[in-house]
């Protein structure tokens, strides 16, 4: 269980690191809904059930697409 844990950590912090080098702005923010999600599976195995839906619905699932959608309705500074 603790090497899970551990590998959950280390995975969200590379996560993190990752969705702040991205230059593509939908790749990082689906990494950072990824990192969301991984912190929300730690909160279920902190026991805490209700904050892991919470933010698994709100920081994973809404934010993101609330990013997606506005990412594509503006224009890129390339084209």
């Amino acid at each position: 269980m603790i090497v899970f844990v551990s590998f959950l950590v280390v995975l969200m912090l590379v996560g993190a690191v990752a969705a702040s080098v991205f230059r593509d702005l939908i790749s990082a923010v689906i990494t950072a809904a990824l990192v969301s999600l991984i912190a929300s599976i730690l909160f279920y195995f902190l026991q805490a059930p209700d904050v892991a839906m919470a933010e698994a619905s709100i920081g994973a699932a809404l934010t993101a697409a609330i990013f997606i959608i506005a990412i594509r309705r503006t224009k890129r500074y390339e084209e």
